[in-house]
C-alpha cells in the first residue's frame, strides 16, 4: 500500500491538505471549549436561546479565527517541509503562528468590546488548539518518517564533484534514511581514489547526460568551484531539460566555518551573513526573556522557601564560613556581572578561588560536593536570571581570567557571549562540563555553545532543561 501511494507524489498536496486539517483541528478545538463552557455540547439552536448577544459574537470570532489562521498559513508558509529540518522547529514554527494568531483574536475582541464573550472560553480554546496541533504535527512527521525509513517517498540524488563539499552533503543526506534521500554516487573530471568518500563515483561530468537518461534522479547537487561557472551552467541547462532539480552548495566556507549562515538581499544584490541568530529576533527574545522570568519565579517562590533553610543549615554545619559564593563572571557582551552560587568550598586564604576545581579537590566540602554532583548550588544563580544578567538555559559564564586567557588561544571564543549567560546549557548537558584539562575540552564546549547560539527554539530550552534534570537523578561523571 505504501509503494502504491508513493507511487503518486502525495507531497505536492501536503500544504493543501495541511490547511484543511488545521481548519478541521480548529473547529474542533472551538466546539470543545463550547462543551467545556456549558457542561455539554448544546444545539446550535438552545445556544441562540440561552443568549442570543453571546451566540452572535461567538460565531463572528469563530468565522474571523479561521480566516485568520488560514492567512497565516499561506502567508507565513507554516507546511513548509524541508526533510532535514527537526521536529522540534516544525513545532516551534507553529507555536510562534499560533502565538500571532491568538494576539490577532484577543486584539479584535477588544477592539469590538465583545464583552458577551467569554474570555476564558477563548483560553480553553486555545489550550485545546495547541495540543490537537502539537499532537498532528508530532505524529505526522513520526508517520512520515517510518515510511521513508522503509524505503518510500524518497529521493534520489546525485552530486557533482567529488570533494570535501560533495562528500560532506552526502553523508548529510545518508546519515538517517528518515530524510527520504538516495545518494547514488558523485560526478568528477578529477581521478579521485579518496577511501573516505562515502558512495562511488560514477563517471566524469560528460555521462551525466546519459545517466540521466537511463537512471531515475531527482535532484542534483552541485559542489563544484565557483571558477567552474560554464560547467555549472550547462549542468544547470541540462537539468531544466530533463526536469531534475538543481541545487547549489556554495563556497560559504571560504568566508566562515559557521554551519549557520544567511543571505539577504540588498535590492537584488545578495548579501551573505555571517551566523544566525534567532536570539536577534524581537520576537523570539521576547519568548526567552518571559520563560526566563516565569521559571525562574516559579523556583523562587516554590522550591526556595522549603529547601533554603535545609541547605542553609547543612553548609554552616559542615563548615564554617558564608551561605553564598559570589564572582565575577563573564557575560552577555563580554560584560562582567556577579555571579551568585551557594559555597561549595572551604574559605581558607591559602587556597586560590580562580582555579578550576578537579577531581578529588581538597577545597571542596563534602556537602559542596553533594550540591556540584546535584546541580544545587546553581540554584541562587535564579536571582540572576530574575535581575536579567542570566538566562535559564544559555552558555555557561566563565570566570574573568579565563574569558581572558582562552579568548588568545580560541578564535571564535568570544562568540559565545552574544548570548546570555545559562544555569545550564546544551553543553553541560552533553557532558562537556567540569575541569578543561586540554585547550581541546574548552573548544568542544565553545563549539556545543556556538550551536546553541545558532540554532536556538524554545523547545530547545525545554528539551535541555528536561536532560539537565535527568541528569540530576541520573548523576554526571564530570560533575565534581
Amino acid at each position: 500500500m505504501l509503494q502504491k501511494l508513493a507511487a503518486f507524489k502525495l507531497s505536492r498536496y501536503f500544504k493543501i491538505g495541511f490547511v484543511l486539517w488545521d481548519v478541521l483541528l480548529l473547529n474542533i478545538a472551538i466546539l470543545v471549549s463550547l462543551f467545556v463552557r456549558f457542561g455539554n455540547l448544546p444545539r446550535l439552536d438552545q445556544l441562540g436561546q440561552l443568549d442570543n448577544i453571546a451566540f452572535k459574537e461567538f460565531k463572528t470570532i469563530s468565522f474571523l479565527s479561521n480566516i485568520i489562521w488560514i492567512s497565516l498559513l499561506l502567508h507565513k508558509d507554516a507546511y513548509r517541509i524541508i526533510r532535514v529540518e527537526r521536529i522540534e522547529s516544525i513545532v516551534s514554527r507553529t507555536i510562534r503562528l499560533l502565538m500571532i494568531h491568538g494576539f490577532l483574536v484577543f486584539f479584535t475582541v477588544s477592539a469590538l468590546d465583545f464583552s458577551a464573550l467569554s474570555k476564558l472560553r477563548l483560553v480553553y480554546f486555545y489550550l485545546f488548539f495547541f495540543f490537537l496541533l502539537f499532537t498532528f504535527r508530532f505524529f505526522f512527521m513520526k508517520i512520515l518518517k517510518y515510511v521513508r525509513s522503509r524505503g518510500f517517498n524518497f529521493r534520489t540524488v546525485i552530486i557533482i564533484g567529488a570533494n570535501e563539499k560533495g562528500n560532506k552533503i552526502a553523508e548529510i543526506l545518508a546519515q538517517d534514511l528518515t530524510f527520504g534521500y538516495r545518494v547514488m554516487g558523485f560526478f568528477d573530471n578529477q581521478k579521485v581514489s579518496d577511501p573516505l568518500l562515502s558512495t562511488p563515483i560514477l563517471g566524469k561530468l560528460d555521462s551525466i547526460q546519459n545517466y540521466i537518461i537511463n537512471q531515475k534522479v531527482d535532484e542534483m547537487y552541485i559542489a563544484l568551484n565557483i571558477d567552474d561557472i560554464m560547467i555549472i551552467n550547462q549542468l544547470t541547462e541540462l537539468c531544466e531539460r530533463y526536469m531534475v532539480r538543481i541545487k547549489f552548495i556554495p563556497d560559504f566556507q571560504l568566508y566562515t566555518k559557521s554551519r549557520k549562515v544567511e543571505i539577504d538581499f540588498y535590492g537584488n544584490l545578495p548579501v551573505l551573513v555571517f551566523r544566525r541568530e534567532p536570539l536577534e529576533v524581537t520576537l523570539n527574545c521576547l519568548i526567552k526573556k518571559t520563560f526566563d522570568v516565569f521559571f525562574s519565579l516559579c523556583v523562587i517562590v516554590f522550591i526556595f522557601p522549603w529547601l533554603f533553610p535545609i541547605l542553609f543549615i547543612l553548609i554552616k554545619l559542615d563548615s564554617p564560613g558564608p551561605i553564598f559564593f559570589m564572582q565575577e563572571r563573564s557575560g552577555r557582551d563580554n560584560k562582567a556581572f556577579w555571579c551568585i552560587k551557594f559555597r561549595t568550598m572551604r574559605t581558607d586564604k591559602r587556597f586560590d578561588a580562580s582555579q578550576q576545581a578537579t577531581v578529588g579537590d581538597s577545597r571542596i566540602t563534602k556537602m559542596g560536593s553533594f550540591m556540584r554532583k546535584t546541580n544545587l548550588d546553581e540554584l541562587p544563580q535564579f536571582f540572576n536570571v530574575l535581575i536579567g544578567n542570566m538566562s535559564v538555559v544559555g552558555p555557561r559564564p566563565h570566570m574573568l581570567k579565563h574569558t581572558e586567557q582562552y579568548c588568545e588561544l580560541i578564535n571564535d571564543y568570544l562568540v559565545r557571549h552574544y548570548a546570555k549567560p545559562g544555569i545550564t546549557g546544551w553543553a553541560q548537558v552533553n557532558g562537556l562540563r567540569g575541569e578543561t584539562k586540554e585547550l581541546i575540552d574548552m573548544k568542544n564546549r565553545v563549539e556545543s555553545d556556538i550551536w546553541y547560539i545558532e540554532n536556538w527554539i524554545f523547545f530547545l530550552d525545554i528539551k535541555i532543561i528536561y536532560r539537565t534534570v535527568f541528569n540530576i537523578f541520573k548523576g554526571e561523571e564530570n560533575a565534581y
